[in-house]
């Protein structure tokens, strides 16, 4: 599963699931033993849970490059790999 950010602790991933069958834009967050959701578009929690402070450090983050985020779901579309995004510093 693509890594695609890291920080404070949180990891961010985005991947395929064929399976499942993607209907709408999202990403992965996880932190510790807690595991979320994220749509792209909006910026919002889907499904999961993330301690409030991660969360709203998340969706800040996704605000801040929902444009990239967009790119590499529509990479992963293409089959092809996302691109790592920069960390919240």
């Amino acid at each position: 599963m693509p890594e695609i950010s890291r920080f404070f602790s949180i990891i961010i991933r985005m991947y395929p699931e064929p399976s499942k069958g993607h209907h709408s834009p999202h990403f992965h967050a996880y932190y510790q033993e807690f595991s979320a959701v994220i749509g792209i578009n909006p910026i919002g929690l889907i499904a999961g849970y993330l301690p409030q402070r991660q969360l709203r450090l998340v969706e800040a983050w996704g605000e801040l490059h929902q444009i990239e985020l967009q790119n590499d779901w529509e990479k992963l579309l293409e089959g092809k790999a996302p691109i790592p995004i920069k960390p919240l510093e």
